[in-house]
């Protein structure tokens, strides 16, 4: 029996995400990358989850794929190892609540592009963010190439992938790769904070807004306000849509029930 590699474990609207190879600093093999494959899935049909906070165990949140398992890789597996992570970190950044990488320590390569996949990154002061594939002979494969440049523009994005160069959590934040940076003994009560707030909001409009950026970000303007457009309708056939308002208009805080 493969060990615990991913843990998985929810509190009422928050869940949290474990990656749980703490001696490899979290480096992402295959197996890992099944277990939150498996995790990711079993969030989907959780309808009262609202929030799921990503982390890593030990001393870094990811410091990227297991460069042990890829190096005796043929080109054919290592298409498909490739295929494996954009696959799951997809399904991540499909979910429809809100996801929140806590980063700490290091977040490299296939780190970086599983933080990438969350909705909001939080770093810790002094945590280091970079793809430094290159400097390996190759490039990135769980879709670094693709969602940096949409995070970060793509001048910007080239240099990091062209340099391999390390950058720090407030150059991160600098650029809008990370939403905030906190100190260490400040995460815990942050990540608290930022669940609460999230877990209280209605659940279908915040998966409507995801729907909206993600898939606006594929298209061109007119289609992309089309389909803000068919959100904003839809938002309309909800309950949390008259409990907000409502709320609203009485002055009194909204108490949303959610999908």
């Amino acid at each position: 029996m493969a060990d615990n590699l991913v843990l998985l474990t929810i509190r009422g609207p928050v869940a949290e995400l474990k990656l749980n190879r703490p001696q490899q600093r979290n480096a992402l093999c295959e197996e890992m990358l099944l277990q939150l494959e498996a995790c990711v899935d079993a969030l989907a049909g959780e309808q009262h989850v609202r929030v799921v906070l990503v982390r890593g165990e030990g001393k870094a949140f990811a410091a990227g794929a297991d460069i042990a398992d890829m190096q005796a890789m043929s080109a054919i597996e290592a298409e498909a190892f490739a295929r494996l992570g954009q696959r799951v970190f997809g399904k991540l950044e499909q979910l429809p609540q809100v996801t929140v990488a806590l980063v700490h320590g290091y977040a490299l390569g296939g780190g970086m592009e599983l933080a990438m996949a969350c909705d909001v990154r939080i770093a810790v002061r002094g945590a280091k963010f970079g793809q430094p594939e290159v400097t390996l002979g190759v490039i990135p494969g769980f879709g670094g190439s693709q969602r940096l440049p949409r995070i970060v523009g793509q001048g910007r994005a080239l240099w990091w992938l062209l340099s391999g160069e390390w950058i720090d959590a407030e150059e991160a934040l600098a650029a809008g790769l990370v939403t905030q940076v906190v100190e260490a003994d400040d995460l815990e009560a942050t990540a608290e904070r930022v669940a609460t707030r999230l877990a209280g909001l209605p659940p279908t409009a915040l998966a409507f807004i995801k729907r909206a950026v993600y898939e606006g970000a594929e298209v061109a303007l007119p289609q992309g306000l089309a389909q803000e457009a068919a959100l904003f309708g839809l938002c309309f056939a909800t309950e949390d849509q008259k409990e907000g308002m409502a709320a609203f208009l009485h002055k009194r805080p909204a108490a949303f029930r959610g999908r």
